[in-house]
This record gives C-alpha cells, sequence and structure tokens, in this order.
C-alpha cells in the first residue's frame, strides 16, 4: 500500500522540489515515510521559525519555492513570522502541515495541537490556506499553489491535511505527474506601444525597479540603456543594476536624492515595485503632484493601483514586459543626461550618510568586494540599516534582508543557510546583531550539523541601539534595551564553529579569505565601540 502521506512526497518530487525543512512531529510523521524513495533531503531546524526563514533564504537565491513540514499547531505559530517576512517580500513558501482529524479539527474537546481554526490563522499569511478533506483534492492544491509561484505574485501557500487522511491508501491517485503550469502573462500589442511612445518621448525617464523585477535584470539593463535612464532600486531590487553601472541608483526611495530624481523626471516606468511606505515612507506624498506620467508593470493588478496611481497601468511578467517595450524604443544618441543624474543622486546620497552610516557601508562594501559571487544576507542591524540608504550589490539575490516590510529579528543566520544549501559554491555571509541572533541563535547547530560553512559577522552593541536611539529621539528614558550579551566566542564553539573577534577593520579580508576555506561555519564578532 502507498499511504497518501508517500504519494504527497512523490507529487512534489516530480514538480521538482529536491529537499523541505522542518522538524518532524507525531502528526507528520507519514509526510517522511517516502522520503527516501524520492530522493528528497530533509533539513532539521532547530525552531519552525528557522525552517521558514530558511526556506525563505533558499528561494531567494534558488528561484525554487522553499517547502516545509509544519506539525499542526505550534509548529505553525512558530512559522507565522517567517510565512509574514515571504508574504510581505513576495517569496515563495509552501508550508504543508497536519491537522486534527476529520471530526476533530477546531471541536475544542482538547486534542493534540489543537487550534480554534489554524486555517484562519494561515489565511493571514498566505496566498492562500488550503485544508484537505479528500485525497483527490490535494493535486489540484498543490499545482494551484505552484501556478501562483509561477506566474502570478508569489506569496506562500499553506495546505494542511487531517492526521488520519496522511495515513490512508493512495493507491487510487496513479502515478505522480509534473503539472503543466500556465505561463506569465506578457503586454499587449497596443499596450506596449503606448508604453513605448511616452518613454520614447521623454526627455528624463526614471525606471523604478523592484523586487518583482529580481527575474528581469538582464532586460530591465537593456531598456534603461536605451532609454538613458537612470534606474533606482528598492531595496529588494539592489542588483538589478550592478553598484558600478553608470545608470545605477541604490539608494532609499524615500531619501530627498532619490524624490528629487523623481520630481525632476518627466516619465517615471515603475517594474515590479510597490510604490509604497516599505521603500517610500510618506514621500509618495510629495509625489501625488507629480506633473509627468506614471507607468507601472506589476504581476499584481491589485498592487499596480497603489501607493500611486498610474497613468498607464500594465499587468505581466516583469521579464517580458521589459523586452516587449526594448523591442519598440530607439536607443538614444551616446551622451544623454541619465548617467549624470545618476551620479548626481548616488553623490547627494553620499553626502547625507552618518559617520556611523558609513562605517556600516564600508563593511558591507568589503564584504561584497571580498571575493566573485559572494551573498550578503542581513537582518535588522546597524551596517544593514545603512545598506538599505545606499548600498549596491552586484547582481540581483546577492543581497536581501528582513530590515523592510515585515522587518523581523533573527532572519539572518536560518536564511543564510538557505541560501547556502541554493548556492553550494558561492560564499554567503550573513550579517546580524548580537540582539537578532538571540531570536535565532539554535540554528548554528543546523548550519553545523549539515556542513554548511556560512561565515557570520556578528555587530554587537550589547543591545537594540536602534529602538535606544529612538527611544531617546523621543524624549523617553531607555528601558529594555540594554540586553544582556552572552559570549558568542564560547556559544560558537560550542556548536562546533570557529570563532574569533575582528580588532582591526583592515584586517577583514584575510579575516574573510580565512574562514571561506575553512570549510567549517564562521563566526566573526565585531564590537561597534571598536570598529573605527
Amino acid at each position: 500500500m502507498r499511504t497518501f502521506g508517500t504519494y504527497i512526497v512523490e507529487l512534489l518530487a516530480a514538480n521538482g522540489v529536491e529537499l523541505v525543512f522542518g522538524i518532524p512531529g507525531a502528526h507528520t510523521i507519514e509526510l517522511y515515510r517516502g522520503l527516501q524513495n524520492t530522493g528528497l533531503r530533509h533539513i532539521t531546524s532547530r525552531h519552525e521559525q528557522g525552517a521558514g526563514f530558511m526556506a525563505d533564504g533558499y528561494a531567494r537565491v534558488s528561484g525554487r519555492p522553499g517547502v516545509c513540514f509544519i506539525i499542526s499547531g505550534p509548529g505553525l505559530t512558530n512559522i507565522a513570522t517567517a510565512m509574514g517576512q515571504a508574504y510581505c517580500d513576495s517569496i515563495p513558501l509552501l508550508v504543508i502541515s497536519a491537522v486534527n482529524p476529520i471530526g476533530a479539527m477546531g471541536s475544542g474537546a482538547g486534542h493534540l495541537h489543537e487550534l480554534p481554526d489554524q486555517r484562519q490563522l494561515m489565511r493571514q499569511v498566505s496566498a492562500f490556506s488550503h485544508t484537505v478533506l479528500d485525497i483527490s483534492e490535494f493535486e489540484l492544491a498543490l499545482a494551484r499553489a505552484f501556478a501562483i509561484f509561477a506566474c502570478a505574485r508569489p506569496r506562500p501557500v499553506h495546505i494542511e491535511i487531517p492526521v488520519d487522511l496522511l495515513r490512508c491508501d493512495s493507491t487510487s491517485l496513479g502515478i505522480a505527474r509534473r503539472f503543466d503550469l500556465p505561463v506569465a502573462p506578457g503586454l499587449g500589442t497596443e499596450t506596449a506601444a503606448a508604453a513605448a511612445e511616452l518613454l520614447g518621448n521623454a526627455a528624463r525617464p526614471v525606471i523604478v525597479a523592484g523586487g518583482g523585477a529580481r527575474r528581469a535584470s538582464v532586460s530591465i539593463r537593456r531598456l534603461a540603456e536605451a532609454l538613458d535612464a537612470p534606474v533606482l532600486m528598492t531595496v529588494n531590487g539592489r542588483g538589478i543594476l550592478s553598484s558600478g553601472h553608470a545608470l545605477a541608483v541604490p539608494i532609499l526611495p524615500a531619501s530627498a536624492p532619490a524624490v528629487e530624481l523623481l520630481s525632476k523626471s518627466d516619465v517615471i516606468l515603475a517594474i515590479g515595485a510597490e510604490m509604497g511606505p516599505t521603500d517610500f515612507g510618506d514621500k509618495l506624498l510629495h509625489l501625488a503632484s507629480f506633473p509627468g506620467k506614471l507607468i507601472r508593470i506589476d504581476i499584481d493588478p491589485e498592487q499596480a493601483m497603489r501607493g500611486m496611481s498610474p497613468n498607464l497601468a500594465m499587468v505581466a511578467d516583469a521579464t517580458e514586459a521589459a523586452e516587449q517595450i526594448s523591442a519598440l524604443i530607439t536607443p538614444c544618441d551616446a551622451g544623454g543626461s541619465g548617467g549624470t543624474r545618476a551620479a548626481a543622486a548616488r553623490t547627494a546620497m553620499a553626502a547625507l550618510v552618518t559617520p556611523r552610516r558609513k562605517m556600516g557601508l564600508c563593511l558591507l562594501s568589503a564584504l561584497r568586494d571580498s571575493a566573485a559571487n559572494t551573498i550578503i544576507v542581513g537582518d535588522s542591524n546597524q551596517p544593514i540599516y545603512a545598506a538599505c540608504m545606499a548600498f549596491g550589490a552586484d547582481a540581483p539575490g546577492t543581497f536581501f534582508c528582513s530590515a523592510t516590510g515585515y522587518g523581523t529579528l533573527g532572519y539572518a543566520l536560518p536564511a543564510a543557510i538557505g541560501a547556502k544549501i541554493a548556492a553550494p559554491d558561492r560564499p554567503v555571509v550573513c550579517v546580524i546583531g548580537d540582539g537578532g541572533l538571540q531570536f535565532t541563535l539554535a540554528e548554528m547547530a543546523t548550519a553545523t550539523e549539515i556542513g554548511c560553512p556560512i561565515i557570520m559577522v556578528v555587530w554587537n552593541n550589547n543591545g537594540y541601539a536602534q529602538i535606544k536611539t529612538h527611544m531617546e529621539n523621543a524624549g523617553i528614558e531607555p528601558v529594555g534595551v540594554d540586553i544582556f550579551t552572552p559570549d558568542f566566542q564560547k556559544l560558537a564553539q560550542a556548536f562546533g564553529w570557529h570563532a574569533e573577534i575582528l580588532a582591526k577593520p583592515n584586517t577583514l579580508g584575510a579575516r574573510l579569505a580565512a574562514a571561506r576555506g575553512r570549510g567549517k561555519p564562521s563566526l566573526i564578532e565585531i564590537v561597534e565601540v571598536s570598529y573605527v
């Protein structure tokens, strides 16, 4: 007999899933029965939040959905935070969980892991949450999930299965098959022509590239060069143009130089960008009277109408749309103003960077330049806040963080593990604060267990420095922000990591090189007060 739990694993494998993250539990053991026969790898996290963050990092780097097996009840409440981060950043996660048996779920009788309605909880952090009440439902529910991942705004999907169904005979379902998924939409001929006409006639066009355009970097670069248009990249869009490109503007859209760049343009083309407060703060109000034209391209029709109302809105895949418009554009003559305008914005931003932020930017630049194709994964901490302001990445997916949007703490360590699994031959460095690290410290054990040689840079300022600054600026006596900080050197050694304290910034390059050649996880601790 082939159990339904085994069929689920076979269907995942048939659709390209290679590994899953999670913690086995009494309610999910049937999902593990078929793992070995399908070749799927299982990564055991130390907390379900860690599993979700690992799946997030894996998805961002691999381009594939991150998949988690999660127990009912506490497993789902634990992973909800990670799903919230992925939801806000449009990251494809598939969370498959158990739920109490049919007839017992939501009964209030006190069954193990029982919640009144765990599906309702999951609906708040997912594209959809589906309860499988008959084994024949699962294939189509999973196909819906993969369709969203492939050609809609990718967000977490939750599918829950009653424990009793997991043990059922699934022979009647036949052989697990690969789905024939729909194709992401492109632009209509008339719409593409209308966009090309507006852009082609513009004297000072600007492109705003967001996280939804990560996979369209080549097409956007070609379009930007044809238009001689600066490319303002949101935090999730960093690297769409490399840091050294003349048209690259990797600065916070809410900053004064970015607002000036946009305000003085005559056409803005926003591709895969929310155009919302995550990146723009309250500065969209200053653009409400923008005299030029706004064109928006987004895979999500609702998002295309949020934040800033467009003159022309198009629902399309970012790559397809950029290619279609580029084909209709006559390239500008050399010597246009685009490079000058981009350079002016970068220079103006550099003048606004405080010494403390500059210190963080110097650190991030050193990490980026230490080795080719380095992936930097950030948490919410001082260097990453600086990076959000003005850090340029060399390629999409080489810098991402949790400091914007949902804004979780503890993200960087597990997400870096997921990133390294997705790209084992590339250096992966996570930058995390002493406070944030204590949220997911236990995942250091996961890295050791699976032989994952990430490099973790711990920025230690003995507390929640950013919140302390907010309190002081608001005239509030700081409370709860000067926290006990453990000895990270001894903790790292206990977890089987190499550990050291960086006393001199000019030795960082050598320390990183040594860590890359070590073949085991490494922790480099930087004490902020001594890092000059």
